[in-house]
């Protein structure tokens, strides 16, 4: 222990400034690693979860960017007439997510409203944790409206109990009926950007049929739009619902298919990876080749010290043994930062009462996060046996004698 304090305050600690500077490269290195690993990890996630989109007859619709909508001249008329042509001619799926509601729950969180018809909901594969899956034959305003609900709404409306609340996208009273639980940290990939996620933790999800539909608002007819995939169906057909929006709507939507999405992803993401990594990579050069010249240079300063330790018993096994035990501690610490300042964002979401983005684990953290910071420590580890085999290979090129303590 006296051997390892000596190295750390007469050799490693020596010259802090140079030190200190390591420490912030290895940091950012860590954090920019730690962040790539997570979007890689999160990226892949989407695309095993929409991947039952890309199949041929799946065209996915998407507001124009370059058009300039006016939402104020669409009517419920016009919306329904699409609805028509749509229940009519096609079949498709329908998921409107973000519509908030006051409703009493343990964590005081906002409840999200998510409706879903049939089709969309088969596409998600949703899994329980208790109850049973949502059914959609239902008769409004005559039964209860069977729902499922997130994880952090179980203890307050287990399964079997029932909510009352307005509708916001039907504006009128309506009863549900708690029918299962989503798994802890559900949740559902962007059509676009596969590596972004919204959690249903806070979630309520409500079957929508065609009646239901009729029933519904301007703002589920329009959301519900946004996001609408049409299944078993050819670029021409897709190309006809996209002039009757345009025609009904004044709304310009452009359908692709899943691959093109994937495609217009991949240009601008892997690009922004190739920065990263290419940023994340010099950084790590510059640790290696400053902690292996520090090192070298706070051992030629005090090369008295040092070849006193070699001359009583100081093998260069036992100096790997210290070189290794200080980078150890020096990337735990690093890890431990960027651990801590991982848990605070996850944990902020909480804080904040964000319950699109709140998620269960040892303060939020879950399990892509886990997974990020094993890859960080698995590239520490690479990075500390470079920087010790570098050093005890050119510390043995020192020419150690007892002439050096004269």
């Amino acid at each position: 222990m006296r051997i390892l304090r000596f190295f750390i305050t007469r050799i490693f600690l020596k010259r802090w400034i140079l030190v200190l500077g390591m420490i912030i490269l290895l940091f950012l290195a860590n954090y920019l690693s730690f962040t790539t690993a997570r979007s890689i990890i999160s990226t892949f996630q989407g695309y095993q979860e929409i991947e039952t989109l890309n199949q041929e007859g799946t065209f996915v619709a998407n507001l124009d960017p370059n058009s300039e909508p006016d939402f104020a001249k669409i009517k419920i008329d016009d919306t329904q007439k699409v609805y028509k042509y749509l229940n009519n001619n096609y079949t498709y799926a329908l998921q409107a997510n973000g519509f908030v509601t006051s409703l009493d729950n343990k964590h005081k969180m906002d409840v999200i409203l998510n409706y879903i018809n049939e089709e969309s909901y088969k596409i998600n594969q949703f899994r329980l944790s208790q109850g049973n899956h949502l059914n959609f034959n239902y008769k409004l305003n005559k039964e209860k409206i069977p729902v499922l609900v997130g994880a952090g709404l179980a203890k307050t409306y287990p399964v079997g109990s029932n909510i009352e609340i307005t509708d916001p996208a039907t504006q009128q009273l309506v009863n549900l009926k708690v029918q299962g639980v989503l798994k802890k940290n559900s949740y559902r990939s962007n059509f676009y950007a596969p590596n972004s996620k919204t959690y249903f933790n806070f979630s309520i999800f409500l079957p929508v049929n065609k009646e239901f539909i009729q029933s519904a608002g301007l703002d589920l007819h329009v959301n519900g739009l946004m996001d609408i995939v049409l299944l078993d169906s050819t670029k021409e057909k897709a190309m006809n619902v996209k002039e009757h929006i345009q025609e009904n709507l004044g709304l310009e939507f452009n359908f692709f298919n899943q691959q093109e999405n994937f495609k217009y992803f991949e240009d601008y993401y892997v690009n922004s990876l190739k920065i990263i990594c290419t940023i994340t990579f010099i950084l790590l050069i510059i640790i290696v080749c400053l902690a292996i010249w520090n090192t070298l240079v706070s051992i030629r300063l005090m090369i008295k010290d040092f070849t006193i330790n070699l001359l009583v018993g100081l093998s260069y096994s036992k100096l790997r043994a210290i070189f290794y035990s200080y980078f150890g501690i020096l990337f735990s610490i690093i890890l431990a930062i960027v651990f801590v300042i991982t848990a605070i964002d996850r944990y902020g979401f909480w804080l904040r009462k964000d319950s699109t983005f709140a998620t269960y684990g040892i303060f939020g953290v879950i399990s892509m996060d886990w997974m990020a910071l094993l890859i960080v420590l698995f590239i520490d580890f690479i990075i500390g046996f470079t920087i010790v085999e570098l050093t005890i290979r050119k510390i043995k090129r020192i020419p150690i004698s007892v002439g050096v303590l004269q």
